[in-house]
């Protein structure tokens, strides 16, 4: 340890910037990756008993049930489904306008709801993909940082170059110690994501049947927020 710190000490100062980037992305990535599991956890257990509730309960009983969460992504895709549902029961045209339209309504609650949940997930794939290579500049403008002493010096005994080229090649790894993270944390969450968006198009198909099976028991609409 104490050796890699006197490299880093006795680096160049583009070399230092280099290792100070690096260090900057490996911290934003972790904060980002530990907030985001957060987030998606919390949402996959959400919409799982989202679905438990449209399955056991009738949509008097389910709606009221999945108000009570609006962080849940359920609540938003809820609300554009209700929201259609409402408008067209006024039209008198239920039966002939539901399953297209509330299908279009439901279609696009999912993907706003999506694209929230994938917000900045682009942030994790940036660093995974650079990381490396800001790490291999670095290394990079080192071995020619060490060339040029060595010039200076006149002398290319080993005992000249190495010190050089291991201050130089620590850029790389620290640039491998941001970007295997992050590509982890970025399959992951792509994997959890699709999970998530999989329930979510389950849960607006038996929101949809419900909504079919019971139209013309609700002739003043449903209650939800936002619904209206």
């Amino acid at each position: 340890m104490d050796t890699i710190i006197h490299a880093i000490l006795q680096a160049s100062i583009v070399s230092k910037a280099v290792l100070a980037l690096l260090l900057l992305m490996s911290v934003v990535s972790w904060a980002y990756m530990l907030g985001k599991w957060v987030c998606l956890r919390t949402a996959q257990k959400d919409v799982a008993r989202g679905l438990e509730t449209i399955d056991a309960d009738d949509l008097m009983s389910a709606l009221p049930a999945l108000e009570r969460n609006a962080r849940s992504p359920l609540f938003g895709i809820t609300r554009r489904g209700v929201r259609e549902f409402n408008r067209i029961n006024r039209t008198g045209d239920a039966e002939k306008l539901l399953n297209d339209n509330v299908r279009r309504a439901l279609h696009f609650g999912i993907a706003e709801e999506m694209g929230s949940l994938k917000s900045s997930l682009a942030l994790l794939a940036t660093a995974a993909n650079t990381a490396p290579f800001i790490g291999l500049f670095g290394t990079v403008w080192g071995i020619m940082y060490s060339f040029q002493a060595i010039a200076r010096m006149k002398s290319v005994s080993l005992a000249t170059v190495a010190p050089g080229i291991a201050e130089a090649l620590i850029a790389t790894a620290v640039g491998l110690f941001v970007a295997i993270p992050a590509t982890c944390g970025y399959n992951v969450f792509r994997a959890k994501l699709t999970a998530i968006e999989s329930q979510c198009i389950t849960f607006a198909g038996q929101l949809l049947n419900r909504m079919q099976h019971e139209a013309g028991s609700h002739p003043d609409g449903l209650p939800f927020a936002g619904g209206k």
